[in-house]
C-alpha cells in the first residue's frame, strides 16, 4: 500500500492529486506545520532524514521530492497513463516541465516570500528603513523581473497548446500546478496571463483534484516544505 506522508498546505497535495488521477489506493499519514514557524514537525524525520514533505512509502521503499515521487508513481503504477510516449517531442516537453517546476519556477517565488516577510517583520525603527530599502532593491532588480520573464514564457507555452506537454493532460501539469498557484497567490499571476489563469481554472475543475482536496484537507499556498 502506498502511504503519503502528508503535510498540510504543502507540495504533497500534488501527490494526492496524482494518486486520484491514477485511481490508485493509498493511505494518508498526516502531519501539521508549526503555526509560528510554518515548518514541518520533527516526526517527519522518522520517515526521511530531512523531515520534509512530500515523501511517500511504497512497501519498503521511501521516495522523497515531488518530481521523483511523480516519476516513480507514473512509471511504476501508471501503466502508460499521464505520460507521453517515450521518444516523442511531447515526452521531452514532459520531462522539461516536470523539472522546471522546482528547478526554475519555485526559487524566485520563494525568494519573494522571504523578502516580503522581511518587510513585514517587526524590527527597530532605525533598522527598518535599511531592511526595506535592501528588500525593495532585490525584488525590483532581480526577483520581479525573473517572475515576469518566467510567466511570459509559461504563458506563451500554454497559448500554443492546452497542456505543458502538448495536447494531452500529463503528470507534468500536476507538477506545474504548485508554482502557478503560488504565483497566483503572491507572484503577480493576474489578468495579464489569461492562458495561465485558464490552466488553473481547468485543473481546479478536474474531479480528481477535488477528490484530493477532500482527502487532504484545507489547502493554502504557504511556500514551505
Amino acid at each position: 500500500m502506498i502511504t503519503v506522508h502528508h503535510l498540510n498546505n504543502s507540495r504533497s497535495q500534488r501527490v494526492l492529486w496524482l494518486l486520484e488521477e491514477l485511481e490508485l489506493p493509498y493511505e494518508i499519514q498526516r502531519y501539521k506545520r508549526n503555526p509560528e514557524t510554518m515548518l514541518a514537525p520533527a516526526s517527519l524525520r522518522a520517515v526521511h532524514p530531512l523531515g520534509k514533505s512530500p515523501v511517500i512509502t511504497d512497501g519498503d521503499r521511501v521516495v522523497a521530492e515531488s518530481g521523483a515521487i511523480i516519476e516513480y508513481l507514473v512509471e511504476r503504477h501508471g501503466h502508460g497513463r499521464l505520460i507521453p510516449p517515450a521518444g516523442t517531442d511531447d515526452h521531452l516537453k514532459y520531462r522539461y516541465w516536470l523539472h522546471f517546476a522546482e528547478g526554475s519556477a519555485m526559487p524566485p517565488l520563494l525568494l519573494k516570500l522571504v523578502f516580503d516577510k522581511i518587510e513585514r517583520t517587526p524590527m527597530p525603527f532605525f533598522v527598518k528603513p535599511v531592511a526595506q530599502r535592501i528588500s525593495h532593491s532585490v525584488k525590483s532588480r532581480f526577483i520581479v523581473p525573473q517572475l515576469a520573464a518566467q510567466m511570459e514564457y509559461m504563458e506563451s507555452t500554454l497559448a500554443r497548446s492546452p497542456w505543458f506537454a502538448g495536447e494531452t493532460f500529463s503528470a507534468a501539469d500536476i507538477q506545474m500546478s504548485f508554482p502557478l498557484e503560488a504565483a497566483a497567490a503572491r507572484g503577480g499571476l493576474d489578468v495579464r496571463y489569461p492562458a495561465l489563469r485558464t490552466f488553473l481554472e481547468t485543473v481546479h475543475a478536474r474531479p480528481a483534484y477535488a477528490r484530493a482536496l477532500a482527502r487532504g484537507g484545507p489547502y493554502e499556498i504557504v511556500g514551505g516544505d
